[in-house]
């Protein structure tokens, strides 16, 4: 089977969640432990009720999850950090899936704008800008590597990187996972949906 586009995000979002999902005892805090802090550096693992709410957000089961990366302050999940190959033995080099359907949206509808071209322009006339795109894809690799060695994708990250942008989930989900400053591109865009969704406002 050959490997998937490294660069193409495929979410399928499912029902939004109710309010009444939200975890009782307090915001952050998630049903199976406690909620990851977005850019924390430890991978939160994955319970019983992380699973139905990813069933729920991609609409299929979820593949591949080794913990999530970054939770909504309600405690559901936002960002997944998938294993580097599948059950199947497909390679898979998406660490880092965005799998909140309102951040989905949100980060769609700048996709759709055709912002992903003038980013890769700017990274031509942008040093500083195509420094960051850079590190953020060594950082990927690294993250990625830590979780096991696939060959059929050495060097390969997502999103596009280090010399395109070619999907903004990737880079969104990667930037909630490392935390502000590690992928310059993800940070942009998450200031672009801000007044649509933002990783310290539920909107789940």
């Amino acid at each position: 089977m050959p490997a998937p586009d490294p660069t193409t995000h495929r979410d399928v979002p499912g029902p939004s969640a109710r309010a009444g999902d939200a975890p009782a005892d307090g915001p952050g805090a998630g049903a199976d432990g406690p909620a990851v802090a977005i850019g924390a550096p430890v991978t939160d693992p994955v319970g019983p009720r992380d699973v139905e709410v990813l069933r729920e957000q991609l609409g299929r089961p979820p593949r591949g999850v080794v913990g999530v990366a970054a939770r909504c302050v309600c405690g559901r999940p936002l960002v997944v950090r998938t294993a580097p190959r599948l059950d199947d033995g497909t390679p898979f080099p998406t660490t880092y899936y965005l799998t909140s359907p309102q951040a989905v949206a949100a980060v769609s509808a700048v996709e759709a704008s055709g912002v992903m071209k003038e980013l890769t322009a700017r990274l031509t006339q942008d040093e500083e800008l195509a420094a960051g795109h850079r590190r953020a894809h060594e950082a990927y690799l690294a993250d990625r590597e830590a979780l096991g060695h696939v060959p059929e994708i050495a060097g390969i990250s997502a999103g596009g990187m280090p010399h395109r942008v070619k999907c903004l989930h990737v880079l969104v989900a990667h930037a909630l996972a490392a935390g502000p400053g590690v992928n310059p591109v993800g940070d942009e865009v998450l200031a672009t949906v801000a007044d649509r969704w933002r990783p310290d406002r539920c909107t789940c």
